[in-house]
């Protein structure tokens, strides 16, 4: 069995998305909520008459997902919430968030180059994308976007290891930072971890998808001891339900800066005799 291997120096920040995407910076003036009619219309029918149920489809096919304690999901009835989940999986991470909050729409935290690529913008912003501010001047607009969609009850996904990891099969150390929102606005907080299993047959791994929570505030705490609370829960929840993934056809190995940079000569040395 070939197994792949990814070598990386910095578990918060190394990324193996693989794009080669330009970013467009996200203008402080980013549009996050639309209200035309026509907009909310054409984004009612695209993301839950069309889109969600070929979401499910694709995760049910390709990762033969299965959603475990989804039902926690309902002790938020009638409250806006967060979900923080591991970025493993390209096209899970776009689509289990859209089965796990059903019937609410959910809005995913996405780095710019989601808006980046040309005549998909504003498709992608009807799915629920809101791109992160590419200036700290944005950051005023971002957080009345995310309290505005709090306050209608619906779902926001964060993933806060930020980088996409294919295939990783553990929880990378994430800070804080992004626990701000809910312990600022006292809303609950569910995690998910899709944990990954072998298949006999097929190469893509099995997806299963725990939800743990919620995780609440405390009104005791200050607000930096309570992103800190929140994170820690759900840092250690998500830790435990890793424990059961088995798959092992991709691997990632930590190497020194200097032995990175020696490994990819390496590669290019390879890759230009195949190519001669």
């Amino acid at each position: 069995m070939k197994v792949k291997t990814n070598y990386y120096t910095d578990e918060i920040n190394d990324d193996f998305a693989g794009g080669n995407i330009k970013t467009k910076l996200t203008p402080s003036d980013f549009k996050y909520i639309h209200t035309n009619p026509i907009w909310r219309f054409v984004e009612f029918i695209l993301y839950h008459i069309i889109v969600r149920p070929i979401a499910w489809l694709i995760c049910k096919v390709r990762y033969g997902t299965k959603y475990v304690n989804r039902k926690a999901i309902k002790q938020a009835k009638g409250k806006g919430f967060f979900i923080y989940g591991n970025h493993v999986v390209t096209l899970g991470d776009a689509f289990h968030p859209n089965i796990v909050a059903f019937p609410r729409k959910a809005y995913i935290v996405v780095h710019p180059d989601t808006t980046s690529i040309p005549f998909i913008k504003n498709l992608v912003v009807m799915l629920g994308a809101l791109p992160t501010p590419s200036c700290t001047t944005g950051f005023r607009n971002f957080t009345k976007a995310i309290k505005t969609r709090i306050s209608q009850k619906r779902a926001i996904v964060i993933y806060p290891e930020a980088h996409l990891w294919p295939m990783y099969t553990g929880i990378r150390p994430f800070k804080d930072d992004s626990f701000l929102y809910p312990s600022m606005l006292g809303a609950p907080v569910f995690c998910t971890t899709t944990v990954l299993k072998k298949r006999k047959i097929r190469k893509t791994p099995r997806c299963i998808v725990y939800v743990d929570g919620p995780f609440y505030p405390d009104p005791a705490l200050s607000p930096a001891e309570n992103r800190k609370k929140l994170r820690d829960e759900c840092y250690n929840a998500m830790v435990e339900r890793a424990k059961e993934s088995d798959y092992d056809r991709v691997r990632y190995v930590k190497v020194t800066p200097e032995e990175l940079e020696e490994l990819q000569k390496s590669e290019s040395i390879v890759e230009e005799k195949k190519a001669s």
